[in-house]
Parts: structure tokens; C-alpha cells; sequence
């Protein structure tokens, strides 16, 4: 409800008269600020939703829209591919990465307005379900005529990859044409490697050197292949450039895993995402806090659990990565790797298979540690004075447990 005209807002050492003021006040069972859970509290905001205050029941006065269930600021999905929405359905599950990558690269040119319906689709499910900020990996420009509507915010991480050093400096100014592109109508976009098994040192090294390289992300350890690739040259991936007809003579293997590989390629990046992670090990970590600070980009570890489950059938070793105490947030992947758009189901996955982690945990990976990634915090992550989150309604919990039943909706 919107009350109009004159109210007084009561709080705890003082009140607030404000005689032409439109706002409104949202109750539930239990309150996720961002940063703590609340009981018997109440978040007051304007109609465009920006946060005023977080007071109790008693202070908060009437016309208060009491709500069952949890209310949480809006979820951050770290890791999409829009670009690949209408492909759902379209690889079978358990294929393995090579195959996927195999069709993903050969089957995904269908009709442009087929590519565009499913785009604006796929926005919608993810603006309904509660997601208000995408990190969205981006090879072509397609998606450009859906995000300038402005209904949710994107980061666009312009994708690089080409791994024979002879083809780098041409992808890569393929790259730099696209980031120019999108820069043209969005004002948050970065050049990104795809992938180590894709990315030569000397395109990591243009990536690196490029002007604004300031948040970065890659997929990372998605198979044990990929380290068996660094570590010895072997592995399924040779079967990827072979049916690719790319001539690999060139490289040679490091010896250490894909990450301790590529990282020290990084020498002026500020953030840098990681995605996936199902083969990070422990002794990759101390790889990591062993870098010095000047060579060394503060890592995110993005989570993407049902796709995971959907390519491989494999699940990161999460409960290693929380006992490191690494910064995680979460991701959904594609709609060609996964069955929906939706944090609250990868939340949901992460409880059934780690159900040690409590779901205040698994909120703040999907809001204000997602929003701290992408570098949104300043509006969107948590409920505080003067952000503009979003606001949404989980329901159908037990005891703070997410069950089957259990559905995310954004109310404001």
C-alpha cells in the first residue's frame, strides 16, 4: 500500500515529519539486511525503493504490508550467458565440458528474432525470480537491445579467447570492436579470457594491459581435464582441438594446475571472478594468498552449482573453500547448461548437498557479496540508507531451511 499525504514516521530518538512523502513499509517473519537476519522489524522505503530505515514493529507505525515468509534485497547472479538463452534444452545434460563446448560453439546460430525473444525471456524470468544485477559474459552484441532498457543492471564481460598465440592479436581486436559496442550504450564492460584452455599468454597479457581492466572473470577448473591439460598434456582437451582443427604444437605444458598457470599472467587486474571452481584444490588457494599484492587481483569464487550438476553431474568442493575462508558469490550459467534462471535454485542446490550451510551464509553470497563483486554495492547487496536494492520475498521455508517448495518473487 501507498499512503499519500501527511504521516510521521516514529523512531527510536527522534521523528521524521514529512508532509508530502510517498513510501512504504514491508514486514515479514524474518528480515535479511545483507549483513544480519532480523526478526519483528520493518524496512521503510520510498516507491521507487529506496531504503529509508530498518525500525521494529513498534516503531514503525501503521500501514505496514506484512508478508509471510523471508525478505532479502534483491539476488546478484554473477555469471550468466544471456546470449545463450535460446539454447535451452538444447545439449543434454551429462555430456561432459568438451562435448558441450563442441556444441555450444557449432549449434548456437539459430535466427536472430529466435535469439532475441529468448533473451528478453530469459530477463524477464530472471527480473521476476528476484535477480536485480548480472555479471553476463558477452561474444556478440545481441543482447545489447534488451539491457538498454534499463530493467536490470549488467556488468558485461566482453569474452576473449583464441588460444595459438598467432591468432591472438586478431581476436582480440575483435574483442575490443565488441567491448566498443557495448560501451557505446551500457557504461559497465570489461574484456575477459574466456577460459585458460582458450587463452594464449599473449592474449592474456593484451587482456591484462588493456585500459579499465579493473574487474575480470573466467570460467575456472570446470573439469579435472583442465588441469590434467597444464599439468601433463594430456587429457579430453586434446580430443577439443583436434575436432576443432587447432594445432596445439605449440604448447607446452607448466606443471602446475590451470590457475596457478594463468594467475600470474595478471599483473595490473584489480578483480577477478572465478567461475566454477568443481576442481579447485586446497593447494590452489595458498597459490592464490601466496601471490604478492602488487601481482595478485582480489579473487571472487563463483558458484554455479546446477550447471555443474547439468554438464559434468560434479559440485565444487564447497565446504573446502568456506574453511579458506574465500569470497564467495553465486551464478546461474546459461539457459544452454541449466534448467532455469534462478539464485534461489542454486541456493536451494547448495543446501541439499552442503546442508551445513546456513541460509544467512548462502543469502550473503547471493546479494551483498555479489553486488561487492560486480561492483554495485553502492546502490544494490543489503538494506541500508539511501540503496536502491530491490526487495524480495522468499516463501515456503521451514525453520530457515529452504525446502522443494521454496520460491523467490521481488515484490518492489
Amino acid at each position: 500500500m501507498v499512503r499519500r499525504g501527511r504521516q510521521t514516521i516514529k523512531r527510536r530518538k527522534f521523528t521524521i515529519y514529512q508532509s508530502i512523502v510517498l513510501y512504504r513499509k514491508f514486514s515479514a517473519e524474518d528480515i535479511y539486511t545483507g549483513h544480519e537476519l532480523l526478526q519483528q522489524h520493518v524496512v521503510i522505503t520510498n516507491t521507487k525503493g529506496t531504503i529509508i530505515d530498518i525500525v521494529t514493529e513498534n516503531e514503525a507505525g501503521d500501514d505496514v504490508e506484512k508478508l509471510k515468509g523471508l525478505l532479502s534485497p534483491g539476488f546478484i547472479n554473477c555469471h550468466c550467458h544471456l546470449e545463450l538463452s535460446h539454447m535451452k534444452g538444447h545439449i543434454p545434460k551429462y555430456s561432459g565440458l568438451v562435448d558441450f563446448v563442441l556444441k555450444v560453439v557449432n549449434e548456437r546460430h539459430f535466427e536472430e528474432q529466435e535469439i532475441l525473444s529468448a533473451v528478453e525471456a530469459a530477463e524477464t524470468e530472471m527480473l521476476q525470480n528476484g535477480i536485480v544485477a548480472v555479471g553476463d559474459i558477452c561474444n556478440n552484441p545481441l543482447t545489447i537491445p534488451q539491457k538498454i532498457k534499463g530493467r536490470i543492471r549488467y556488468h558485461n564481460f566482453i569474452e576473449a579467447s583464441g588460444f595459438p598465440p598467432a591468432v591472438a592479436e586478431l581476436r582480440f581486436k575483435r574483442a575490443v570492436d565488441l567491448y566498443n559496442a557495448y560501451s557505446n550504450t551500457l557504461p559497465a564492460n570489461s574484456i575477459v579470457p574466456h577460459a585458460p584452455y582458450s587463452v594464449s599468454p599473449e592474449m592474456f597479457k593484451m587482456i591484462d594491459e588493456f585500459p579499465g581492466s579493473k574487474l575480470l572473470t573466467i570460467h575456472n577448473q570446470e573439469v579435472a581435464a583442465e588441469n590434467e591439460l597444464f599439468e601433463k598434456g594430456a587429457g579430453d582437451f586434446l580430443r577439443l582441438y583436434e575436432t576443432m582443427g587447432i594445432d596445439i604444437s605449440f604448447f607446452k605444458p607448466s606443471g602446475k594446475s590451470s590457475l596457478q598457470t594463468f594467475l600470474p599472467y595478471f599483473k595490473k587486474v584489480q578483480s577477478l571472478i572465478l567461475v566454477h571452481n568443481v576442481c579447485t584444490a586446497e593447494k590452489d588457494i595458498a597459490f592464490i594468498k601466496l601471490q604478492t599484492t602488487n601481482s595478485k587481483p582480489q579473487t571472487v569464487f563463483c558458484l554455479c552449482p546446477n550447471a555443474n550438476l547439468y554438464i559434468s553431474n560434479l559440485l565444487p568442493d564447497v565446504e573446502m573453500l568456506m574453511q579458506n575462508d574465500v569470497n564467495i558469490v553465486l551464478g546461474t550459467d546459461s539457459l544452454a547448461s541449466n534448467d532455469q534462471l534462478s539464485i534461489l535454485e542454486e541456493m536451494k542446490t547448495l543446501q541439499k548437498n552442503f546442508p551445513g550451510i546456513e541460509l544467512a551464509t548462502l543469502l550473503k553470497w547471493a546479494t551483498i557479496n555479489g553486488a561487492q563483486a560486480l561492483q554495485m554495492d553502492e546502490t544494490l547487496g543489503s538494506f541500508e540508507k539511501g540503496k536502491q536494492p530491490g526487495i524480495v520475498l522468499i516463501e515456503a521455508l521451514d525453520q530457515l531451511l529452504l525446502t522443494a517448495e521454496s520460491s523467490s518473487r521481488r515484490i518492489l
